[in-house]
């Protein structure tokens, strides 16, 4: 595709550069780079979308990177990549080797920050800040945040330590839906209007600074006029969350006007107490398909532009996972979802429909969840909270505290589990099993079929205990028959030899089954591990453990100290991500990389 301005553009001074017609065509180049590279490479298409001019604005008013502007979570930092020298590689997004599909620092200067995460941007960004601040350095740091990450708690942590000083910190709240508050007719309007304009402030700081400095009554009128302007604000808008925490509170203000935008964002950096800009935005803007569905194009597939994404695809676990509970709430009304803001990525879509009491999407606050979903269990219901494995990791302390401590039986299904792939090293889900396991009175379960998922949940609702389900992204795969009601099957062979794993490489083992006739362990439970499978595999002179996870307090290690402590004396090989943060990749190629696909397998039982 040709881009005559985008291509040209090399770093955020040559966006400054731009006139007025010149920028909006470069909006528009912008828009049509993000279709047509997510078409291709999948991504995050419709907060980018929407954030456009929000992002051409901040680097007109700021200079990055003595600027630090930090995108929440990162979902929408792809106009930002482009702008700030990375458009030649910019067919690489999300890809091996290629550039991320979040903020990396080890990618660009002009990305502050890891990003992947939801609610952590204002944290982040305070902390350079009053970095900058303490070091004597020129510059600011900018949280640009959405209207779904303030439903995390740390968002208001943060806000209220950032709100306490005395300091010009900016924070710009994206607002794709939300009203922040109710204003009042006409006249709420009107002073908005002018509010948002640059002459009203110059004009308050300079007879700000008139009246104090006139002799000994010029403070004293200064803080009266300020007190009653405040109360007038307060009967016309209404206070806010943002100026109750000690904000100055611009906007609301149209997020795809970028000179209104800019005024504003020089307005807050002459004030000498923190401000909230508050930018209007349309999600999806400028592709029709993902305007009218947002939701669904937070997060797609390679796709054909003129036809839009295949939102269709039910064969996968967590669309097995969400017709599983929907069964099960149908003949029990003590079933209960609980989502945190993940709604149809978890295939909840139907059990929001149709059992609507009991379904529960929280917001992005997974530990709210844990601790909610240990209520429902206290008052006698069945709570399933079913999150992404990456994202349980946010609520690690609840499980403990909450949950395990007083064994509840809250029911986790650890969606994510494994390598995810595109998304790339702050969404892999290798660390759940290591975090897990070191919890007392968890029982934890790894199916790697379809079949197996659906009667691992249906056991669960039976049950009466803590019970984590963890299944990996997609679809399942061709394995050797099993008994998927006993804690763990051994498939016979005739060497003396046997590959041992669980979950979604089981069906790695089963296609080395086919070339060799190796003993294959599966283990159904993989947490805690029953003792009688020490007995059952001491008769092996060589085990290989094939697990998807790091390897640091994996299963496998588990196991390897009660083989040892029952006296094994064979060989016992670990395969596993040899704990280290596992960058972009499509999952079968990552698989092959660390060592996990069965031509791995094969080659480690052949030598």
């Amino acid at each position: 595709m040709d881009y005559p301005i985008l291509s040209k553009i090399n770093s955020p001074d040559d966006v400054k550069q731009l006139d007025s017609a010149q920028t909006q065509n470069l909006c528009e180049e912008i828009r049509d780079c993000i279709i047509n590279t997510v078409s291709k490479n999948g991504g995050h298409l419709a907060s980018n979308l929407g954030t456009v001019e929000l992002t051409v604005a901040l680097h007109k008013a700021f200079s990055s990177p003595k600027d630090a502007i930090i995108f929440d979570v990162g979902h929408q930092c792809y106009t930002h990549k482009l702008i700030t020298g990375r458009f030649k590689e910019f067919d690489t997004l999300r890809t091996k080797g290629g550039i991320s599909g979040f903020m990396n620092p080890f990618e660009s200067e002009h990305d502050a920050v890891i990003s992947g995460h939801s609610s952590c941007s204002i944290s982040a960004a305070y902390g350079i800040y009053k970095a900058k601040r303490i070091a004597g350095e020129d510059g600011t740091a900018v949280a640009v945040i959405g209207d779904g990450a303030l439903t995390g708690g740390m968002a208001y942590e943060a806000l209220n330590n950032a709100g306490s000083g005395r300091s010009n910190f900016i924070v710009v709240l994206n607002d794709n839906k939300m009203s922040i508050s109710k204003n009042v007719g006409a006249l709420s309007r009107s002073l908005t209007k002018m509010r948002n304009k640059p002459k009203y402030h110059k004009f308050k700081f300079a007879f700000s600074s008139f009246l104090l400095k006139v002799p000994l009554i010029g403070k004293w009128l200064h803080n009266i006029i300020f007190s009653i302007k405040e109360g007038l604000k307060e009967i016309v808008y209404r206070k806010n969350i943002f100026s109750s925490l000690g904000y100055n509170y611009l906007g609301p203000v149209d997020g795809h006007n970028i000179p209104a935008m800019e005024s504003l964002f020089k307005i807050a950096q002459g004030y000498t107490r923190p401000s909230l800009i508050h930018v209007v935005t349309t999600k999806g803007k400028g592709y029709s398909f993902a305007e009218t569905s947002p939701k669904n194009y937070h997060g797609v597939s390679p796709f054909n532009i003129e036809e839009g994404a295949d939102l269709s695809n039910n064969n996968n676990f967590s669309a097995i996972a969400g017709k599983t509970l929907s069964g099960l709430a149908a003949a029990d009304d003590k079933i209960c979802a609980i989502t945190a803001a993940m709604t149809e990525g978890t295939g909840l879509a139907d059990f929001a429909k149709d059992y609507k009491p009991r379904f529960f999407d929280v917001g992005i606050a997974e530990a709210h969840a844990v601790t909610f979903a240990a209520g429902l269990a206290k008052g006698g219901l069945k709570p399933y909270f079913v999150v992404y494995s990456s994202f349980l990791q946010r609520a690690y302390d609840q499980i403990v505290h909450d949950v395990a401590t007083a064994n509840l039986p809250v029911r986790l299904l650890v969606d994510r589990a494994g390598i995810v792939g595109e998304d790339g090293i702050t969404h892999q889900g290798l660390l759940d099993v290591s975090y897990l396991t070191s919890i007392p009175n968890i029982s934890i379960y790894s199916p790697a079929t379809f079949e197996e998922l659906e009667y691992r949940i249906k056991l669960s609702a039976a049950d009466n205990e803590f019970t984590a389900i963890r299944y990996p992204r997609g679809a399942e795969k061709t394995c050797l028959p099993f008994d998927k009601e006993a804690d763990f099957d051994i498939i016979k062979g005739n060497v003396n030899k046997a590959i041992i794993t669980y979950g979604r490489l089981f069906s790695e083992a089963s296609a080395v089954k086919e070339k060799t006739d190796i003993n294959i362990v599966k283990l159904n439970k993989i947490y805690p591990l029953p003792n009688i499978l020490c007995d059952e595999l001491n008769g092996f002179g060589e085990l290989h453990f094939f697990e998807e996870s790091e390897k640091s307090g994996g299963i496998a290690e588990h196991l390897s100290a009660m083989l040892l402590e029952n006296g094994y004396k064979g060989k016992f090989i670990i395969h596993a991500v040899e704990n280290k943060f596992v960058p972009t990749n499509k999952v079968t190629d990552a698989l092959k990389e660390y060592g996990l696909d069965a031509e791995a397998m094969l080659k480690a039982v052949s030598d």
